[in-house]
């Protein structure tokens, strides 16, 4: 390998020093390599949470102390995080739980007649929260190229018509790592009237973002992917379709008044702002954690961030691309951009069996199966079906097709160079020597058999 090996030290994370068993009975450094799903929070966040936990109140409309301070913490997380997207004069930050939740709440938001456009390419979060009544939803073909990308959606808008349309579209695709043409995707979005919603769930935490510059209407993100512990999302952007819907959920908080009518009904004014959407007592430490998280990012510098993990990239592409039998999957090519997420299928092998093999035998944590993304995936591996194996595949496919599935290996800001070396030699190893022990399913998961 040709890569340069002089990686900066990773970001400070929890979880770095847990040992794990192995099948053998050894213990061994945890090699978290799982990011896209959920990043292990920094150790920064933790300590700032645990320095505001004694002074945890109630938030808005408190008199006591600790309520005022919460509530400033609260509001004053908001602004961290409006200055973290770079948004524009008039743009507002909805704290919600996760990407799934901001997507939703965009959904129902989305004016009655409006034609909502997206690739299939997308994960289910940003797939399927479209397909509710009053909406028609164009899925759009998987593009092989950003031009090919571009094109498709120019065609498509062209024919659209008058009326209300809103593009949903990934930074990052959680299943390949590559970048897509937000920009450019965005320039077209509006020169049709079409506006646009980023999902930056896997963009976020690896690149600096700014609203501003790309042009997009919503950014969606989730704090447990963004280095912050679970529980907090944020949809970020224009306020006009916001505030003409209907709350996301109707309760305190989201009301100016409630006033009984003479008939006996309830009269609403519903606030206005991200109060509107924030009914309920808000989750205050988790979006301080959001918070934290991005003051983080943002003094550690990306360029520095974007940087390391190019190398982390290589050192993983090079190392697979070394392995005749293993198979990187693409959208737009080998020399595509990503970020840190491959996913990749084994000749051989069942991808469920290999993720397995590389947690019991090695203590490295991947994932395994069509991540959410069951379109794109089954678009990259063709239809081609995984090798028989005794564990079969965690998630269900669909008729006719016994085994479709991939492993994916995620990584970001807090990854060792060491787990990512690990990792590329305990695959190395496994396809020339196969696995030391035997597995089986157990409850739809492939696990070592530890029977004797």
């Amino acid at each position: 390998m040709s890569v340069s090996v002089d990686i900066c030290a990773p970001l400070a994370v929890l979880g770095s020093d847990v040992q794990v068993p192995l099948v053998s009975g050894e213990k061994v450094a945890y090699a978290a390599l799982d990011y896209a799903a959920s990043s292990p929070a920094l150790q920064r966040v933790w300590d700032d949470v645990a320095a505001y936990a004694p002074y945890y109140g109630s938030v808005h409309r408190g008199a006591g102390y600790l309520s005022q301070l919460s509530t400033d913490l609260f509001e004053q997380s908001r602004r961290t995080v409006e200055e973290f997207l770079d948004l524009r004069e008039g743009d507002q930050v909805v704290f919600t739980r996760a990407t799934t939740d901001s997507l939703n709440l965009l959904a129902g938001a989305v004016p009655a007649g409006t034609r909502v456009f997206a690739f299939e390419t997308e994960h289910h979060a940003s797939l399927l929260p479209w397909r509710r009544e009053g909406l028609t939803v164009s899925y759009l073909r998987a593009p092989r190229s950003h031009d090919e990308a571009v094109l498709r959606l120019e065609e498509a808008l062209a024919g659209a018509g008058q009326g209300p349309k809103l593009l949903c579209v990934t930074g990052a695709s959680n299943v390949t790592g590559e970048l897509w043409p937000v920009a450019e995707l965005t320039a077209v979005a509006h020169r049709y009237g079409a506006r646009v919603v980023l999902d930056a769930a896997q963009l976020a935490p690896h690149h600096r973002l700014s609203v501003r510059e790309l042009g997009v209407d919503w950014v969606a993100f989730s704090g447990h992917k963004l280095y912050a512990p679970f529980g907090a999302g944020v949809l970020a952007g224009r306020s006009d379709w916001l505030d003409a819907a209907e709350p996301y959920l109707a309760g305190g908080g989201a009301s100016r008044t409630v006033a009984r009518e003479a008939d006996g009904s309830v009269a609403v004014e519903w606030q206005l702002g991200p109060a509107r959407h924030e009914a309920g007592s808000p989750n205050v430490i988790g979006a301080y954690a959001v918070a934290s998280a991005c003051r983080a990012l943002t003094e550690a510098g990306f360029e520095a961030l974007e940087a390391r993990e190019q190398q982390l990239i290589s050192l993983v592409r090079e190392g697979l691309a070394s392995i005749p039998e293993v198979k990187v999957l693409s959208l737009f090519g080998a020399d595509a951009e990503r970020v840190g997420v491959l996913s990749f299928v084994v000749e051989g092998w069942n991808s469920s069996h290999f993720s397995a093999a590389l947690s019991a035998e090695y203590g490295i944590g991947v994932r395994d199966g069509l991540f959410c993304a069951h379109p794109l995936v089954r678009t990259l591996l063709g239809g081609e079906e995984a090798a028989p194996s005794e564990c079969g595949a965690p998630e269900a496919s669909l008729p006719g097709e016994r085994s479709l599935n991939a492993i994916r290996v995620s990584f970001g800001a807090g990854t060792p160079v060491e787990h990512v070396e690990r990792f590329v030699a305990a695959v190395r190893e496994l396809v020339a020597d196969g696995a030391k022990w035997t597995y089986r399913n157990e409850g739809g998961r492939c696990v070592a058999d530890t029977r004797r």
